[in-house]
């Protein structure tokens, strides 16, 4: 399963349990069986470096709504030239924030 893919049943699961708010857009999703079912989407949730990647900045003092076991990619360097890079993949924690949680980065 892709990190989007588990960032999204999170969403649907904090959405569920009364943490999230609907952004009022309609989405239609495909469940196991084949069936075509219309949505509410949840408001987005991003980590604290993916609110600073579009400008925002969580506001000091707030805590994670959400702890999510998402991908990570590594490559280690090699130590001498003979060797290759070594990539790797593992889970790991990373903390979710809403955006009613951030504040615009002044430019």
């Amino acid at each position: 399963m892709t990190n989007e893919m588990i960032i999204l049943n999170a969403r649907f699961d904090l959405m569920e349990e009364g943490i999230l708010k609907g952004t009022g857009n309609i989405i239609t999703v495909e469940n196991e069986d084949g069936e075509k079912i219309e949505m509410e989407e949840p408001e987005e949730i991003h980590t604290y470096q993916g609110w600073k990647s579009i400008n925002r900045q969580v506001k000091r003092g707030e805590k994670s709504i959400a702890t999510i076991q998402i991908w990570k990619h590594t490559t280690k360097k090699p130590k001498n030239e003979d060797e290759q890079e070594q990539e790797r993949m593992f889970l790991t924690n990373a903390f979710f924030f809403t955006e009613a949680q951030t504040e615009a980065i002044a430019q």
